[in-house]
């Protein structure tokens, strides 16, 4: 079992910058992938990027590329999610994700994770 929480959401203007949190606990945080997925009203669950175990590859949506980044600091159970250049239409809930099976291998597929946080706000203003 794997419980993982989301904070750093909240309310910015277009163009500044937010970084989320998920800490983990339950198991061996350094053994599997995590992703961040977004989900704005009356859409669907999207993926915006993934790390692996270690690290050291990371998968981003085209969304995303160049203005979010993801990383993980392993002694600290914890996930991040930097995002910068912020636009109205990444206002959505974020939610982390846990890939415990795959060897530590990150997926963009949302049924490939097995565990999920509550979820943050992040809503961007015009």
């Amino acid at each position: 079992q794997v419980q993982l929480v989301e904070s750093g959401g909240g309310l910015v203007q277009a163009g500044g910058s937010l970084r989320l949190s998920c800490a983990a606990s339950g198991r061996t945080f350094s053994s599997y992938a995590m992703g961040w997925f977004r989900q704005a009203p009356g859409k669907d669950r999207e993926f915006v990027t993934a790390v692996n175990w270690s690290g050291l590859s990371t998968i981003y949506a085209n969304s995303v590329k160049g203005r979010f980044t993801i990383s993980r600091d392993n002694a600290k159970n914890t996930v991040y999610l930097q995002m910068s250049s912020l636009k109205p239409e990444d206002t959505a809930v974020y939610y982390c994700a846990a890939r415990i099976s795959r060897s530590g291998i990150a997926s963009t597929q949302v049924d490939e994770y097995d565990y999920w946080g509550q979820g943050t706000q992040v809503t961007v203003s015009s």
